[in-house]
């Protein structure tokens, strides 16, 4: 769940203390991290969750990438990070897991990404185009995008309007993904057009 707002539309995120009912059976039966992830984050590369809040998808991210790739888990507030700190050192995957507290209106990050899960919180965020070239300059050539967004707050047309935007920064549609009660979608970095080339 998103914890980046870029003070958002209501100027606050989403409470620290609220992320604890994310993770339950039921939860885990919704969205498995597993099967959302598989085929998408892969051995040795980095990936980042942004919005990770107490690092529901981080940990199998951490698996996913293996002992030689990275995650960075990206969150507003430090009680989330100090959740995902816990939960890293729980499972020992410390090592793999770099936890990131970003500004209001900046991610402040220079690292290069090959994987990017941003899950239920875009429509958080007020400059939601800001951030999408934002996350377009850190990913790598055909860097991967996963946009995840929740059908009971946003429209389709809401959504439609997001994957625009995604255009306006850089990035290209590559398949809808099915996810309960979600719109999704798979992006790719989009590769700059020659020059003289249509």
């Amino acid at each position: 769940m998103s914890r980046i707002t870029r003070l958002g539309r209501e100027g606050v995120a989403c409470p620290w203390w609220l992320c604890f009912t994310f993770d339950n059976p039921l939860r885990r039966w919704i969205h498995p991290p597993q099967t959302i992830l598989n085929g998408l984050v892969r051995p040795g590369e980095t990936a980042m969750d942004l919005g990770c809040g107490m690092g529901y998808f981080t940990l199998a991210m951490a698996g996913l990438v293996g002992e030689h790739g990275k995650v960075i888990a990206v969150d507003l507030q430090e009680r989330m990070l100090a959740g995902v700190r816990r939960r890293a050192e729980q499972a020992d995957l410390t090592s793999r897991i770099r936890v990131h507290q970003c500004r209001p209106d900046t991610l402040d990050l220079d690292e290069r990404v090959d994987f990017i899960l941003a899950f239920w919180m875009l429509h958080e965020v007020r400059d939601r185009l800001g951030l999408l070239q934002e996350l377009r300059q850190m990913v790598t050539p055909h860097g991967r995008l996963l946009l995840v967004e929740p059908v009971l707050h946003v429209h389709a047309w809401d959504f439609r309007a997001s994957i625009g935007l995604t255009r306006q920064a850089g990035f290209a549609s590559v398949e809808v993904r099915s996810i309960r009660f979600s719109h999704a979608v798979l992006l790719e970095a989009a590769l700059p057009q020659q020059e003289g080339n249509p």
